[in-house]
């Protein structure tokens, strides 16, 4: 237990100093970059070396990506991961493909991180608040429509025992609304190596990421975003396997009023 403790607050220390370093660069890169790189795509790769030095220097995570890909298609897609650790935020960055996240607003005050968050221009969301959902999914879509694509942890929060969480309608509404193809990630092992509860880092373990295939809006089944959230969630489930499902499973939410379900156009592909 010892020796956990002080090599998990070793790790800490690392990315505290580390990050304190690799700002200053993010903020040049930006400076530079911003006139002409409208998407932020450079500032994103470099954001990904960055969250991805962790995972490669720590000798505790072996991370293996599977279907790289189906990350090869052109156009903006909704990204929707399985969200059991702080490590799955580390991981997803190892896909190095673009995207805008959408994270809790607390997470933009953090120094460092979220002010490269900032700059990055990912989308801050404060639970539980109708106008931030009406703003985030506002500022979704106004990403999409720009090409880029979604990372969204559709579950909301992170599990605590790991089980898949009941899907929120979001990201789904936000699919059908721009008629783009939604991309399931699963992360497992995660909650193993770092679970919700605490900081202590748990010791060696394999995470694997596997970035499965695109479902195509023509796929989808009829229905409100909670019927595809649900066709998606059993997707999660099937690749999770036995022991994924909670005992007890509440439906998903019905859509806020506050957010404006506005017919629009759907997105066209980006080259």
């Amino acid at each position: 237990m010892l020796a956990r403790r002080v090599g998990s607050t070793a790790f800490w220390i690392f990315m505290v100093v580390s990050s304190a370093l690799m700002f200053p660069f993010a903020a040049v890169l930006w400076l530079v970059t911003v006139p002409f790189d409208r998407r932020l795509r450079a500032l994103h790769q470099l954001t990904c070396f960055w969250a991805s030095i962790y995972t490669w220097l720590s000798p505790m995570w072996r991370v293996r990506v599977t279907g790289r890909e189906s990350l090869r298609a052109s156009g903006p897609r909704i990204y929707v991961a399985n969200h059991a650790s702080l490590l799955d935020i580390l991981v997803l960055f190892r896909l190095f493909t673009h995207f805008k996240w959408v994270s809790k607003a607390e997470n933009f005050r953090i120094p460092f991180v979220g002010w490269n968050m900032t700059l990055n221009r990912y989308i801050k969301l404060r639970r539980g608040d109708a106008g931030s959902v009406a703003a985030m999914m506002a500022a979704c879509e106004r990403a999409v429509r720009a090409g880029s694509s979604i990372m969204i942890f559709p579950e909301g929060t992170r599990s605590m025992d790991g089980r898949l969480r009941p899907f929120k309608h979001g990201a789904f509404t936000l699919a059908q609304r721009l008629r783009v193809p939604i991309v399931p990630i699963v992360v497992e092992g995660t909650a193993r190596a770092l679970p919700k509860a605490g900081y202590l880092l748990q010791g060696r373990h394999a995470i694997a990421l596997r970035v499965l295939a695109p479902i195509a809006p023509d796929s989808w089944p009829e229905g409100p975003p909670e019927v595809l959230a649900e066709h998606v969630r059993a997707v999660f489930l099937r690749e999770l396997g036995p022991g994924a499902e909670p005992d007890a499973v509440a439906p998903s939410p019905a859509p806020s009023r506050s957010v404006p379900l506005t017919a629009s156009d759907p997105v066209r592909k980006s080259a």
